[in-house]
């Protein structure tokens, strides 16, 4: 019988058994994906992917063991330690790290090559439980919230910095943590918001408005813009004498605009952009007037918008990659390149599309055994999941990344301290944000910004985060039940 207040009484086994179940499950399809049919080799040679993945697996689950046996404070005492230490890393590997494949990501000592972003994961979510735990404090106090922002702009910054833009994109999902632990929700809003802008003034701003001059990138953009004002006022804000005078004056101003073309050349962008600036001054004198004390946001938001539609090319063309920038491209219909960048995701769709319902049976691929997919037992390992089992197979491992993910939110709520639930709450949304892009890219629907599979994606860095991430989890979970 185990004693009470041990570790091994206290840990949550399922979340133990779903971690070892979905580890396996990876190591037979990394033998899958790299199997080869020339070649024959036993899940357990050390010359192929799976033995080496093999070799990961057991130093992943020796540091599981010794992460239960350490004190379940070792992590808050230490967070900013850890942190400072992953900063370093990123830093050295920015100067150092050879370049491979265009970025510079991965320290390589000898046979083994470790990427630090990866580790950068697990030590920002510990500082920012950490931070947030501290005694008095307050998400709406900009002493308290401007670190917290750095904490995440930092390591970000250094991976962007490596040319590894998928990767610093994972660190965007701890605004969901900050959101859960009362960060309001128009800051989600406005970043929700961009993104929308940003595909559409991307995808139309070549394109013309037809008999008048202007295109319909920024039109829809500013419309945009206006709808989420009208929604924030009325149904928010439930103020909807403002938010009908404003939807009656942009309807006027439209009309007139367009009543005028019939004569002369209106430019629409200028159009739209005059009249959405317009709605900024409309609701900073609704705030003067009335001091609703709630109308501050959307002004400040809409002129940002503006500012970010003006510069979406630039960011498009600067910041990303060429190859990231035909990547997007393709996601969004306005190249079709489908042997050449978009190559990957129609191999990946032609694989899983060809597993059907059953699928093949394991090792029976035929477009993953004769390599068609690149990357298919890293970055593209799901559809090697929906080649060799199918659709039943592909629900099923999915099933068992949302039982994880919904076990991990129990235990967040269940936990006494602000740091174990704050620090479980960083894991879900890591694993939600790392599931939920890698499955949207293998099947066409989000763009491929290069991030792995957790458990499955072959590699030690990927594994080990996940692991540590997992299993500090568990053990400050398991100091709940323990005698204090």
């Amino acid at each position: 019988m185990f004693k009470r207040d041990s570790v091994t009484y206290s840990i949550d086994w399922l979340v133990l058994l779903l971690y070892f179940t979905l580890v396996i499950m990876g190591w037979f399809n990394i033998y899958g994906a790299s199997y080869d049919l020339d070649h024959e080799g036993s899940m357990f040679n050390f010359d192929f992917r799976a033995g080496k993945q093999f070799v990961w697996i057991i130093t992943a689950f020796v540091i599981g063991g010794v992460i239960l046996l350490l004190d379940y404070r070792f992590f808050n005492y230490f967070a900013y330690y850890i942190y400072a230490l992953t900063i370093l890393l990123l830093i050295v590997t920015i100067f150092i790290a050879p370049e491979i494949k265009g970025s510079r990501s991965w320290l390589v000592m000898g046979p083994i090559s470790i990427q630090p972003a990866e580790l950068a994961k697990v030590s920002t979510a510990l500082v920012i439980a950490k931070w947030m735990s501290r005694y008095n404090f307050k998400m709406k106090a900009l002493r308290d919230f401007i670190p917290l922002i750095f904490f995440i702009l930092l390591p970000f910054g250094l991976i962007v910095l490596q040319k590894e833009i998928g990767s610093a994109l994972v660190f965007t999902t701890f605004l969901l943590v900050l959101y859960r632990e009362g960060m309001k929700g128009e800051i989600l809003l406005m970043l929700s918001l961009f993104i929308v802008l940003f595909i559409v003034v991307l995808k139309y701003s070549a394109t013309p408005i037809t008999n008048a001059e202007g295109t319909w990138g920024l039109v829809l953009a500013m419309g945009i813009v206006l709808i989420s004002q009208f929604v924030y006022a009325y149904f928010v804000n439930h103020h909807k004498k403002e938010s009908w005078i404003l939807a009656g004056g942009v309807t006027l101003l439209s009309l007139i605009s367009i009543v005028l073309n019939k004569w002369v050349t209106v430019n629409f962008d200028y159009v739209a952009i005059a009249i959405t600036a317009a709605t900024a001054l409309y609701w900073l004198i609704i705030e003067l007037i009335k001091r609703y004390k709630k109308y501050l946001f959307p002004a400040f938001m809409t002129l940002v918008a503006i500012g970010f539609c003006f510069t979406s090319d630039q960011i498009f063309n600067r910041v990303l990659e060429p190859h990231q920038q035909v990547r997007i491209k393709i996601l969004l219909n306005m190249e079709d390149d489908l042997m050449g960048a978009g190559y990957n995701v129609n191999q990946s769709k032609i694989a899983i599309g060809s597993g059907g319902f059953w699928g093949k049976g394991f090792l029976n691929g035929t477009q993953t055994k004769l390599k068609y997919v690149p990357e298919q037992d890293t970055d593209f390992i799901f559809c090697t999941i929906g080649e060799e089992h199918g659709f039943v197979g592909s629900v099923l491992v999915l099933i068992l990344y949302w039982w994880l993910l919904m076990r991990i939110l129990s235990m967040a709520e269940r936990q006494k301290e602000a740091f174990h639930r704050i620090y479980a709450y960083g894991v879900a949304s890591l694993l939600f944000f790392h599931v939920m892009i890698n499955v949207g890219m293998v099947l066409g629907v989000m763009p491929v910004i290069g991030i792995p599979l957790p458990f499955f994606s072959y590699g030690g860095s990927s594994l080990w985060s996940f692991t540590i991430l997992l299993f500090i989890l568990l053990r400050l979970d398991a100091s709940r039940l323990e005698r204090r």
